[in-house]
């Protein structure tokens, strides 16, 4: 099959014209070398996001405490093991594969040394605490106690009686600890950047545009929510640089597959409320906003939507979310700092006969396997409930696996389910992205929870079950799976 026919099958199997398809190949085509135009002088972002905090704050450090007994004494693995070169080789690791975090080694053979390292750390930010043998004694529960996120791995075949008996006992006692027991090494990188997430929260601001900050969110997080109020963005608005306006109008127009029903204007308007947005961002220091859109247009506080500007914020690694929706806006700025994808808030449809949840919302991502993944196409269209303005609809990739999620601070919980993308369904009803996905589970239970969790859910390409539940154990959060 030729590349061509894969694109073809990928996103839209079925349901094109030979000009449609050809227009949505081109869109690919220019989609793989969209980051192109972020190198380049003529697309350069008119407010350098690259000093926000999250980017220029200090590393995460993490206390990597090296568990053991003697090597002189028979124990698992056996009598006569190499720690000593075992722990090498694991800090080594460790590095390599977390370049962006300090990892402080320290052993610990008996409880007294476990004390002695929690009286010595002040400011590292959480622990592991590696079972290189079978260390009998209370030693990882001793470092879990501490109240800091911490991670229990197993040396399969040589900790693993202490590492199921002490991560039993923490998680009853009800200590913030992930367990990993695996023979792949990226289970436990995985587990250890969710202490890396939560840092890089503690260091972020979002703003909230049109509506009032949830504290419960900065309390439990730790991320700044940062109230604006509409005269501030139209003031941004007024002021923005029409000349970067402009390069981004032309930028999306040549990117979109196809235009149907937004003039021109109503595209460079909506590039000037993207650089209103960065500016925003730029003047608060924030990596993320949300913005009372419908609220604001409809109440004639902002004069252009701004989808077109969420669409491009997400596709570059920050965050634009819709309807100042603050609890999607944590849960997309957590999972970009986790897994670097972007997230599709959405609206629910469900068919019970095709087993299916349909995703609609008149914003979605581009780039959903992150900002260094392809592209793929998208069209121009106006915002569908009033046909104004200028939104795009993602014709995102099929036969993919998706996890959708919403951490809820109030309720210290966070709502799952997954699903395989199988359509992009093309119906002028409702919001102009509908994205369908077969349910994992039971699609009639996944009809009981939308009264007391609202509508919107995230969704993000990708099996993300486990640090999802990894980051729940670590904020205390229980996982609710709603399918």
């Amino acid at each position: 099959m030729s590349e061509r026919e894969n694109v073809q099958k990928k996103y839209c199997p079925g349901h094109l014209s030979r000009r449609e398809f050809l227009g949505r190949c081109t869109a690919y085509a220019a989609g793989i070398s969209a980051m192109s135009y972020l190198a380049s002088p003529a697309f350069a972002k008119p407010s350098s996001l690259s000093g926000l905090a999250a980017d220029k704050n200090s590393k995460t450090r993490i206390r990597l405490v090296l568990a053991h007994p003697s090597s002189k004494e028979p124990c698992w693995p056996n009598i006569g093991y190499d720690f000593e070169g075992k722990k090498r080789e694991l800090v080594k690791m460790f590095r390599k594969e977390c370049p962006d975090i300090e990892f402080l080694p320290v052993t610990a053979g008996k409880d007294e040394d476990a004390k002695k390292i929690l009286q010595l750390d002040n400011d590292v930010d959480g622990y592991i605490v590696y079972l290189v043998g079978c260390l009998w004694g209370r030693v990882p529960e001793i470092i879990a106690a501490s109240g800091k996120p911490t991670v229990f791995i197993d040396n399969l075949f040589a900790g693993s009686g202490k590492f199921l008996t002490g991560y039993a006992r923490a998680r009853r006692e009800g200590q913030r600890v992930v367990g990993v027991s695996s023979s792949d090494f990226n289970d436990a990188v995985e587990a250890v950047r969710c202490i890396d997430c939560i840092k890089k929260l503690h260091q972020s601001t979002a703003l909230v545009v049109g509506g009032n900050p949830d504290k419960k969110i900065e309390e439990l997080f730790g991320t700044r929510m940062q109230g604006v109020d509409f005269p501030e963005i139209s003031a941004a608005y007024k002021n923005a640089d029409s000349s970067q306006a402009k390069k981004w109008s032309e930028r999306w127009i040549k990117e979109a597959a196809k235009i149907i029903e937004p003039s021109r204007l109503d595209i460079e308007q909506s590039a000037v409320m993207y650089i209103a947005m960065l500016d925003l961002m730029e003047k608060h220091n924030a990596r993320a906003i949300a913005v009372n859109c419908l609220g604001g247009f409809y109440g004639g506080h902002l004069p252009a939507y701004p989808c077109l500007g969420f669409m491009q914020l997400n596709n570059d690694g920050y965050v634009g979310a819709c309807e100042a929706d603050q609890r999607s806006t944590i849960t997309m700025l957590l999972m970009a700092y986790l897994v670097n994808r972007p997230g599709f808030i959405s609206d629910p449809v469900i068919d019970t006969a095709k087993n299916q949840i349909i995703y609609a919302h008149c914003v979605a991502p581009t780039r959903v396997f992150g900002p260094h993944g392809s592209s793929n196409p998208f069209h121009i269209r106006s915002h569908s409930e009033d046909r104004k303005g200028a939104c795009n609809r993602s014709l995102m990739p099929l036969g993919e696996m998706t996890t959708t999620i919403l951490f809820d601070a109030g309720k210290k919980q966070v709502i799952l389910h997954q699903g395989k993308t199988v359509a992009n369904v093309d119906l002028d009803l409702a919001c102009r992205n509908k994205l369908a996905v077969e349910v994992e589970g039971d699609v009639y239970k996944l009809m009981n929870y939308w009264d007391t969790w609202g509508w919107h859910r995230v969704t993000f390409y990708g099996d993300f079950k486990r640090q999802v539940t990894n980051m729940a154990s670590f904020l205390g959060f229980e996982v609710i799976e709603e399918a």
